[in-house]
């Protein structure tokens, strides 16, 4: 099996497949910190049926300032790519 090789096709749908899967692993792990340092940050009591008051509003403006954030970061690293293209 180490020495398979693919057509031009298959490769770029493997690659097509492989890049879709890492996008997605990102995503997951960027959601998985995210809540764990909202989380952590605004949930201060034990949890019940609903969130304790500010609890809401602080897990909010914690994930309105993660996107921001990441947003800012991307833009500023697409930014720099195309200005070394």
């Amino acid at each position: 099996m180490d020495n398979v090789k693919f057509d031009e096709a298959t490769q770029k749908e493997l690659a097509t497949f492989l890049e879709r899967e890492q996008a997605q692993a990102r995503i997951n792990s960027t959601v998985h910190n995210l809540t764990s340092m909202c989380w952590d940050k605004c949930v201060t009591g034990t949890p019940g049926s609903r969130f304790a008051r500010g609890e809401e509003s602080c897990l909010l403006n914690c994930v309105d300032r993660f996107m921001d954030t990441s947003l800012f970061i991307i833009k500023t690293i697409e930014g720099q790519r195309s200005q070394q293209s």
